[in-house]
């Protein structure tokens, strides 16, 4: 498997690895990856390879099989034999922004606390669908109540329990399309607050900023209908 260093610390921008392989589609396989692979709503990362007087462009990154993540060149060019040393270099602006999105879509889960069908983050906005049968009658209030919630500066925090603990409690569960990856024994937790003031927890395998504030203010869109009991709300990001 290859070792998630984005899991390990979300704002590390720089990392040295070892190629251990290609895919059959090209992607470079590195034995520690500080890329996301495009997973739960989240883009994969974009940013660069460097080895010796070679740069490669990443456009994505990947889930690949038995738990390894490849990198995507964004154009064809010369890639890094296996056994190279390459130095991993994030575009860390577009990563920090799907941290802020991220988080932000947390906290608006918490603010309409319904059942999610669904989500998408971006750079500049993010999206969650509700299984919500009529939309709220004051969005103006919601969007004022999911900002106060930013403001205050909750921090955000990972944890993990056993696949075992997370099906005897099915209600921390948010979404209804999606399930956490389960079947390697343990699920990372996601968050919000602290223990003793805990704003929400959920299953998560994405990044997150360290603290709330560090989202910045958002505003929201204009509710969707997206069928008989499903609506979709937008966050954007102000700043």
């Amino acid at each position: 498997m290859t070792e998630l260093l984005f899991r390990e610390d979300a704002y590390l921008t720089e990392a040295e690895a070892v190629v251990l392989g290609h895919s059959p589609e090209g992607a470079i396989i590195l034995d520690r990856s500080l890329f996301y692979p495009t997973g739960g709503g989240q883009p994969g990362d974009s940013g660069h390879l460097i080895w010796g007087r070679n740069k490669l462009a990443i456009a994505t990154a990947v889930k690949l099989e038995a738990g390894q993540v490849g990198l995507l060149p964004a154009e064809p060019a010369e890639i890094p034999a296996v056994g190279t040393p390459v130095r991993q270099v994030l575009d860390w602006s577009r990563r920090h922004r799907h941290m802020r999105v991220h988080t932000a879509l947390h906290l608006l889960s918490v603010v309409i606390p319904l059942p999610v069908t669904g989500g998408q983050i971006g750079v500049e906005r993010g999206r969650l669908d509700f299984a919500m049968p009529e939309p709220p009658q004051d969005l103006q209030a919601v969007e004022t109540a999911l900002n106060r919630l930013i403001d205050r500066d909750f921090p955000v925090t990972d944890s993990w329990i056993s696949d075992a603990e997370l099906q005897a409690n099915p209600g921390i569960v948010k979404t209804m399309s999606v399930m956490p990856p389960m079947g390697h024994g343990r699920v990372r937790l996601v968050r919000i607050g602290t223990e003793a003031q805990q704003v929400d927890l959920q299953p998560c395998g994405g990044t997150h900023v360290a603290r709330t504030a560090e989202i910045g203010r958002v505003a929201l869109g204009k509710i969707e209908n997206k069928g008989r009991q499903n609506r979709r709300v937008t966050l954007s990001l102000v700043d």
